[in-house]
């Protein structure tokens, strides 16, 4: 489906004249069809720049990037995104002037009720009233992250992914969500990749990529990850979490 080979990315260091570092420094893999992924690692790792890259948001700066076969390296995101890729970033935008409807039925193609009504059933959401929300600072993190999620799989991607998703939400709507990409995943074959700490999400994958360093740590299923990101102190892995209560470290 996805298959990334010798992947770069490096960028210049502050103050040091022009010295570039590697923040993605080398990957190879290949993600498959209809596979949900769990990308972690410690903060810095290269997890966020490896899913830009995909999308398109940050061009590579060695390796190449193939999609059903074809080689989209050098394709931009709106490319990207009419051959089947969704990006739902970490913080969702809020657009002053722009109601849920105007934005849902930009990324769905249509302003068809019934069909906006479909999809916003499809997160969660039953009142029709809330199509004519503002995108607003007044929406709550639950409630943009709902919109987030909507646009996101309004045309069905063939590949979803997911910066951390569980980014300004609480503690209890987490497992909902989880279920939501999980549903996804298997009633529209999305491949779907979660860059994410929590635990829920990591657990619900197919498979785990940990990232360490701009490389590939390991790859694998969940049992196989927890020895490493335990000893990574990756968050939702070591007492830390647990002393900060950081709601992203749900366990």
């Amino acid at each position: 489906m996805i298959e990334i080979k010798d992947l770069e990315f490096s960028a210049p260091v502050e103050d040091e004249g022009g010295k570039m570092r590697a923040i993605v420094a080398g990957m190879d893999f290949t993600f498959e069809k209809g596979k949900f992924y769990g990308i972690t690692g410690p903060n810095g790792s290269g997890k966020t720049t490896l899913a830009k890259l995909i999308m398109g948001i940050n061009p590579p700066t060695g390796g190449t990037i193939r999609f059903q076969g074809e080689d989209i390296t050098g394709l931009s995101i709106t490319d990207r995104a009419n051959k089947g890729i969704a990006y739902s970033f970490q913080n969702a935008a809020r657009f002053k002037g722009i109601t849920f409807r105007d934005l849902l039925s930009i990324a769905a193609g249509t302003d068809d009720e019934d069909e906006l009504v479909k999809i916003i059933g499809r997160v969660g959401i039953c009142s029709l009233d809330f199509l004519d929300k503002p995108v607003d600072a007044k929406l709550s993190g639950g409630e943009i992250k709902k919109i987030e999620l909507a646009t996101t799989i309004a045309r069905n991607p063939k590949v979803a992914i997911y910066d951390e998703p569980d980014t300004g939400i609480d503690l209890w709507t987490i497992g909902p969500m989880v279920d939501l990409l999980k549903k996804e995943q298997t009633e529209y074959e999305t491949t779907t990749l979660v860059v994410s700490h929590n635990r829920a999400f990591l657990e619900a994958a197919d498979a785990i990529l940990l990232i360490k360093d701009g490389r590939i740590a390991y790859s694998g299923d969940f049992e196989g990850a927890v020895p490493i990101l335990t000893d990574l102190s990756v968050c939702g892995f070591s007492d830390t979490c647990e002393e900060t209560n950081d709601a992203r470290c749900y366990r």
